[in-house]
Order: C-alpha cells, then structure tokens, then sequence
C-alpha cells in the first residue's frame, strides 16, 4: 500500500467520522424538537380540560372568583405562550392556581363529591404525570445534546455548523408537586 493511499484512507476515515459526528447532532435536534412536541401536547390537554373544571366549579354558589380567575388567566398565558420560558413560566402559574382551586374544593363537601369535578380531577392528575414524563424524557435528550456539542472533537463540527446549546424545560417543583398531589377525596 502506497503512502498516497494510506492519506486518502485517513482522510475517508477522517471525513466519515464527522459525517457520523453530524448525523448524531442531526438525530438528537430531531429528538429534542418531538420530545418538545410531546410536552406542548400534553400541556394543550391540560389548557383543554381547564374550561370543563371551572364550569363545574361554577356551578356551585359559593366558590371563590378570584381563584377561578387566576385559572383562566394561567390557562391563556399558557395558549398564548409562544416560548419554552413563557410556557414554563405559564404552567408553574397553573400548578400554582390549580393547587389553589383544589384546596378551595375541599371546603365545600358537595363539590368535593361531585363526579364530574372527581374525573376533571382525576383526569387533570393523569395529564400532569404525562407531562412530568414528557418533560424528563425532553430534559434527557437536551442533556445529552448540549453534552455532545461541548465534547471533543464534535464541539468543532456543532460550531461549523451552527448547532446551539438547548434549555431545559424547568417547572417549579412544589407547585408541580402540589398540582399532581391533589387533596383525595373519599366518597
């Protein structure tokens, strides 16, 4: 084997790994943008369900409308979020009004026994472990993304190739938690 040969080898080799350097980053974008996809889903089903819950707490004479309005407001900061912070910012508002409503609800029995207001609640607990679950899976692939694009020697083809480090999508913990941990209510 010539020595010409043994450079044209090296630089095939050389020129395939950074293909293959290029096509990961490709991948894990791809990755983060349907993992984002999931979230922003989840969080749609959660904006949907809103209205039903405030109509069956409405429905009931002695509720309080400073709490009900803080719902419908974080709902549509939440639709009209446009950026990750602004809907992170928009779903811990929610958690926060949600947690709120809830604890309104156990003072009033008839409420708290109501079956449409149970499913809304249960169905409610059901899409914030969703979306709890979405966004691990989301911070996850962003992890390992902007891990990738700082590593040597990918972190030449990310800057060659204008491949930008990713935020994590954040939600306040506690409200999340006292959202999801809504009170149980015994029939």
């Amino acid at each position: 084997m010539s020595f010409g040969n043994i450079i044209l080898l090296i630089i095939v080799g050389i020129g395939a790994y950074l293909v293959a350097i290029y096509n990961k980053l490709v991948s894990l974008r791809a990755g983060i943008d349907a993992s984002w996809s999931d979230i922003d889903v989840q969080l749609k089903r959660r904006y949907d369900l809103i209205p039903a819950l405030v109509d069956t707490v409405r429905g009931y004479k002695e509720y309080e409308a400073d709490t009900l309005e803080r719902v419908i407001e974080a709902r549509q900061k939440g639709l009209s979020a446009g950026t990750m912070e602004e809907k992170a910012a928009a779903a811990n508002m929610l958690s926060g009004a949600l947690g709120k409503l809830f604890a309104l609800a156990e003072a009033y029995p008839d409420l708290k026994a109501n079956t449409n207001f149970l499913n809304l609640q249960n169905e409610l607990s059901s899409i914030e472990d969703a979306i709890q679950n979405a966004r691990r899976y989301y911070n996850a692939i962003v992890r390992d993304y902007n891990a990738k694009i700082e590593s040597f020697p990918d972190l030449f083809v990310a800057q060659k190739f204008n491949f930008t480090a990713r935020d994590y999508f954040e939600l306040d913990e506690s409200e999340a938690q006292a959202a999801k941990k809504m009170p149980k209510i015994d029939l």
